[in-house]
């Protein structure tokens, strides 16, 4: 198993779609790359995130990538639906090196690349969200979500 972050505006969407994907193995919503010392009540600068386990053997971080594009808008700067703020940033990140380089890689390839703001970064640091915040939608399915609820069930 290996491991990548993805952020793609409220995390309760992108983790219920995320977990649906083939080669996905676990989710767990969190916020990465934040600038606040505490992590307990301050998310200054944090992405609102998905820690992703997954496959390589299945699912390359490409094909994750393509996945990730069906649910967000690409040239949105800190936006998503109706989500607006820094926390709500499109992003994927990692400790590894070769995600990135992958990452960087899909990203180039796409003939819109000038116009996407999705940041692709090492991963500085990591805080796991609250458990209230872990498959929302799973226990809320009525619960405002950014992604079309058919693009939720598409993997399923």
């Amino acid at each position: 198993m290996e491991v990548i972050y993805f952020a793609g505006g409220c995390l309760w969407g992108v983790q219920a779609f995320i977990k649906t994907l083939p080669g996905v193995e676990f989710t767990e919503a969190g916020r990465a790359n934040g600038t606040s010392p505490n992590l307990e009540e301050d998310y200054d600068g944090y992405a609102e995130c998905v820690k992703t386990s997954f496959d390589p053997a299945v699912v390359t971080i490409t094909e994750l990538m393509e996945y990730l594009f069906e649910i967000i808008d690409p040239y949105s700067l800190n936006k998503q639906g109706q989500d607006v703020g820094e926390k709500y940033r499109t992003g994927v990140y990692s400790e590894e090196k070769e995600h990135l380089e992958e990452a960087t890689a899909f990203l180039k390839k796409r003939s819109d690349n000038d116009r996407i703001v999705v940041e692709v970064l090492p991963l500085t640091n990591y805080v796991k969200s609250a458990e209230e915040h872990q498959d929302r939608l799973d226990r809320y399915p009525d619960d405002y979500c950014h992604i079309p609820k058919d693009l939720l069930m598409k993997y399923k």
